[in-house]
């Protein structure tokens, strides 16, 4: 009787699974670099210079935001076309209750997202228990909501904002520890530099439990080089990422935020049986009844995550222009939707990830600064933009009847 040792059985699972990239998996990172490259050599370098990373992240936060909320509403086989209105009428509402009442702006802050989730939950009643399609409601809730603005703040805005707000949207945090020098990149904040390191050692370390854990159950994982590049580039893409923030005003505030909602998130959908349920629906709506999944729960409760996101957007958005304006808002439906299926998420549901709708929401971001750099006309962006989205979309089809076909 041969015996098999762990390693070897690791060995024999990793041979199951050749060194190459999954293309549907692997393909968004690989076309993300590939259009950050190419930008970076149309600007002349200029796309990469630490105040445009900065400008880059501040200005598209409200929609990496509201992309993390859509890709749990897509998986699930839904849509939010509401999100933008959303937007509009909860900056609207924070900009009544801090600037016209003269609330505290925490209590004004809460009140707000607490708004967010019942608009949220009126959506979620009429999708889930009710029975009338997303796509119906959410476009109801885009008119209305968007009415609703207009009667708040009729033809102007209200503003400014608290200090604490304005900071949220557009400050960075302090040196705590100081400045460190980095050669002939100048100084950096070292405590930035700390962070980035953490994140690093915490990415590389949840990935080998992922991966031993997997192995462990005998399931197919990346043979150990490709595994070790993976890391490598990830680890490669966040330090420069850092070393560039920290040489400029260290860390904004927002991405702080953006990095715990990625990480709340993405151990939600992927570690919980609440973003187990999420993905079951999607995949599969017949096998998720008969299985025992509390469907109108779960599309109820996804949907008032949506209202509490789009809420957090309003508050940015209209914190980062300082005022709550009319027309604040407008596509953004749009822009998170499109993130998320360049992200890979599948037009019938039941795939998708967190990281992969920030990554389809950067492309886009980068796609709108780059162009800017350049000084294309504004037509030329959103054909750019409208190509990607198909090309990504056309693409999740084309893999999907490959993988059919090789059955």
């Amino acid at each position: 009787m041969t015996m098999t040792t762990p390693r070897a059985a690791e060995t024999e699972v990793e041979a199951k699974r050749p060194l190459r990239l999954n293309l549907r998996s692997s393909g968004i990172y690989v076309a993300f670099a590939l259009i950050v490259a190419l930008f970076s050599v149309l600007t002349d370098g200029a796309l990469l210079t630490p105040q445009n990373i900065s400008n880059i992240i501040v200005q598209n936060s409200y929609v990496l935001i509201l992309a993390i909320g859509m890709i749990l509403i897509i998986i699930a086989g839904h849509i939010d076309l509401s999100v933008g209105s959303v937007v509009a009428v909860t900056g609207a509402l924070s900009a009544v209750l801090m600037v016209n009442m003269g609330l505290p702006w925490p209590l004004a802050l809460l009140l707000t997202i607490v708004a967010g989730g019942l608009i949220g939950a009126w959506q979620g009643f009429w999708v889930a228990y009710f029975g009338i399609p997303a796509f119906i409601v959410t476009l109801a809730g885009m008119l209305l909501f968007r009415a609703l603005t207009l009667t708040v703040l009729g033809n102007q805005g209200i503003g400014p904002f608290p200090d604490a707000v304005r900071t949220l949207a557009n400050g960075f945090t302090d040196g705590y520890l100081g400045n460190i020098g980095l050669g002939p990149l100048g100084g950096a904040d070292l405590f930035s530099l700390l962070i980035g390191l953490m994140a690093i050692a915490g990415m590389v370390a949840a990935q080998w439990r992922t991966r031993s854990a997997r192995s462990g159950y005998g399931q197919a994982v990346d043979a150990l080089p490709l595994f070790a590049l993976k890391m490598a580039a990830g680890a490669a893409l966040i330090l420069f990422l850092v070393v560039q923030l920290a040489r400029f005003k260290n860390l904004p505030w927002v991405l702080v935020l953006l990095a715990f909602l990625v990480l709340g998130y993405s151990l939600l959908a992927n570690r919980t049986v609440f973003g187990r349920r999420i993905y079951a629906i999607g995949g599969n709506l017949q096998a998720a009844v008969l299985s025992g999944v509390k469907v109108k729960q779960v599309v109820f409760w996804i949907f008032v995550n949506m209202g509490v996101l789009s809420a957090v957007a309003g508050i940015i958005f209209a914190g980062r222009l300082n005022q709550a304006g009319p027309t604040a808002g407008n596509s953004f439906e749009l822009d998170a939707i499109a993130a998320a299926f360049i992200g890979g998420a599948a037009v019938q549901g039941g795939v998708g990830k967190v990281v992969g709708a920030i990554t389809g929401g950067l492309i886009m971001a980068v796609i709108n600064n780059g162009m800017s750099l350049i000084g294309s006309p504004s037509e030329r962006v959103m054909l750019v933009k409208g190509a990607v989205l198909l090309a990504a979309v056309a693409f999740d089809v084309w893999t999907k009847r490959r993988a059919g076909a090789s059955r």
